[in-house]
């Protein structure tokens, strides 16, 4: 399904907010869209919900405050990612926003760090 207008603008305002971080853009992907720096996605917006990335480092954070884990049906089964939904007042705080998208943006260095020396060792 794609995105709806009211989405398109709920994913501008997300973009806009964190702009504080870096050049943050948007990439409508899968119905939804994915939010970027440079070519690694830290965060996602499907269903007019921000969703950030976490690891081991961070996952118990987003857990603690009770957030959900970012799912999807894939062929009749539920898949899991490891993107948790952000909490409501990062949305309305620009501070905020800045320190849990940062976290997030780390998670995705972290992981594609790993990405790369999992590829030098083979």
């Amino acid at each position: 399904m794609p995105p709806t207008s009211a989405e398109s603008e709920f994913v501008s305002y997300i973009v806009e907010l964190m702009q504080s971080i870096g050049p943050v853009r948007s990439k409508g992907m899968f119905g939804g869209y994915g939010i970027f720096i440079e070519e690694l996605m830290f965060g996602l917006v499907a269903d007019n919900t921000l969703y950030l990335k976490a690891d081991n480092e961070t996952v118990n954070e987003f857990r603690d405050k009770g957030l959900e884990q970012f799912t999807y049906n894939k062929n009749g089964k539920k898949s899991k990612m490891s993107y948790y939904q952000a909490p409501e007042e990062i949305l309305e705080d620009k501070e905020e926003m800045n320190i849990w998208a940062n976290k997030a943006y780390n998670v995705a260095l972290r992981a594609a760090s790993m990405k790369r020396s999992k590829i030098k060792s083979t």
